[in-house]
């Protein structure tokens, strides 16, 4: 089966009777499965949500062949993660996730009609250059959206985010001195655990608070 015809297999935990399913995509290149992903999917879980993981069909690929492969087309990103938004019901839907995976939902989000998004690491850029800016849609996104941002993040940092022109349906929050995986270096006094912990309260809070599904 050719790599856009492929249907994402999906990781779910959590109760299956939750109140918001969370459907988190990864970044561009780690999988689903590694450190932050883990940490972030069971922080989620264990507050009663229900989460949702899936790859897009390179990375699929890069665990068939043990070779790497570069991001799909975004077409084919789309595709992927429309064939997830439509096993569940919107108005009890957050989509999101690190990096890409946030991008590429934060560009279908309005449209799926979810309930909320949740970015990870938003590349409001590619690293090293600023002046090309990944922001159109957003300034008019009408979706409820958070977005966890490390203050030193090299696709997007506190001060370049703070001059973007970005929809006010768009909260921030900030890690502490951290990087694109809201890390902060070794000589902070902030350490990475603490970022994570703190993000995923914030991310808990942020969907407790969106309007409850009918």
């Amino acid at each position: 089966m050719a790599a856009d015809q492929t249907t994402p297999r999906l990781l779910i935990e959590g109760p299956k009777k939750a109140k918001w399913t969370v459907a988190l995509a990864h970044g561009t290149g780690a999988g689903m499965r590694n450190e932050f992903m883990d940490t972030f999917a069971a922080g989620l879980v264990e507050q009663r949500f229900r989460v949702v993981r899936f790859e897009f069909p390179y990375m699929e690929q890069r665990h068939v062949t043990g070779s790497k492969r570069p991001p799909d087309r975004e077409p084919v990103l789309r595709a992927a993660w429309q064939s997830v938004i439509d096993r569940y019901p919107a108005d009890r839907l957050v989509i999101g996730g690190k990096s890409l995976g946030g991008r590429i939902a934060s560009l279908m989000a309005d449209e799926a009609g979810a309930a909320g998004l949740v970015c990870l690491g938003y590349p409001f850029h590619p690293s090293g250059k600023p002046d090309r800016l990944r922001i159109e849609h957003l300034e008019h996104l009408r979706t409820p959206a958070l977005f966890v941002q490390g203050e030193w993040d090299t696709f997007g940092d506190r001060e370049e985010v703070a001059t973007y022109p970005l929809s006010d349906a768009i909260r921030l929050h900030w890690a502490a001195e951290g990087d694109h995986s809201l890390s902060p270096k070794k000589t902070s006094a902030h350490t990475r655990e603490d970022n994570w912990q703190r993000a995923i309260k914030g991310i808990c809070r942020f969907i407790e608070g969106l309007a409850p599904p009918e």
